[in-house]
């Protein structure tokens, strides 16, 4: 059974990424964290992919920025990112990149982290409440862990078949499922009078992201599964965390997908 390679995604992406989507990446962050958590503190990016919250967190002054993802190609994105950062200040940044599982970090030799990062990662791991009971274990005592999730919606069953198909069936389908999906969210677009190029640039405005990107990462993104704030809060709760922020969305349905609800935890 194949798996989605977010890695090449991620790859291109890159060659969207300028200073703009760098200070959106680094506002996203600024969002859960005051600025005495980040400097001179320790920063551990799970599922890094392209690296720009790995970047973000280096622009806001954490002290080691250890970043780790399964796939090699995000590595290597990553890898070339901060690597370009390091390069143009000139400075001697602490951070180092690897390639490794969630399910294989462990504390004693990895050490615990102040921040804990995982952004749409841990629900495509195949076994997600094991991958987040990984994460939750590399926060310090006190520490923070950022987490987003897929939301339950009624067409999870619906959209795990489209991600499996959409690695594992025809090798026309792909190019198939990413036009009709572009195609109905333009006319989505359309009948509630929205101005499609604005959307595009306000979509940047989340977090620098690409639309055109994070619709393959959405299509394609297999395993999948999701979760209800309810289900999250219950869970942290027998691991000794508490929710201290969250943002979260009525999307009962899920027509154009599930979309993320954002969780902040302290240990």
């Amino acid at each position: 059974m194949r798996v989605f390679s977010f890695g090449q995604n991620w790859l291109e992406y890159l060659q969207c990424v300028d200073e703009s989507r760098i200070q959106e990446a680094v506002k996203s962050l600024q969002k859960f964290l005051k600025p005495e958590e980040c400097v001179g503190k320790t920063f551990l990016d799970i599922g890094c992919g392209s690296g720009l919250f790995s970047l973000a967190a280096l622009r806001l002054g954490f002290a080691k920025v250890v970043s780790v993802d399964v796939d090699p190609a995000s590595v290597q994105a990553t890898t070339v990112l901060l690597t370009a950062e390091a390069s143009r200040t000139n400075a001697d940044l602490n951070w180092t990149c690897q390639h490794i599982s969630v399910f294989d970090l462990k504390p004693d030799q990895f050490g615990q982290f102040d921040v804990v990062y995982s952004w749409g990662v841990l629900h495509h791991t195949g076994d997600m409440w094991r991958a987040i009971t990984a994460a939750l274990k590399m926060v310090k005592p006190q520490g923070k862990i950022i987490l987003a999730l897929y939301r339950k919606t009624l067409l999870c069953g619906f959209w795990h078949w489209e991600k499996r198909l959409y690695n594992n069936g025809p090798k026309w389908f792909p190019m198939l499922a990413q036009k009709i999906f572009k195609c109905l969210f333009y006319v989505r677009l359309l009948l509630t009078r929205t101005n499609i190029k604005q959307f595009m640039s306000n979509y940047q405005k989340s977090r620098g992201m690409d639309w055109h990107h994070d619709v393959i990462d959405w299509l394609g993104g297999y395993p999948y599964e999701s979760v209800s704030p309810s289900q999250l809060k219950a869970f942290a709760k027998t691991r000794g965390f508490e929710i201290i922020s969250a943002i979260t969305e009525t999307q009962p349905i899920g027509f154009f997908g599930a979309g993320c609800d954002e969780f902040v935890l302290r240990r």
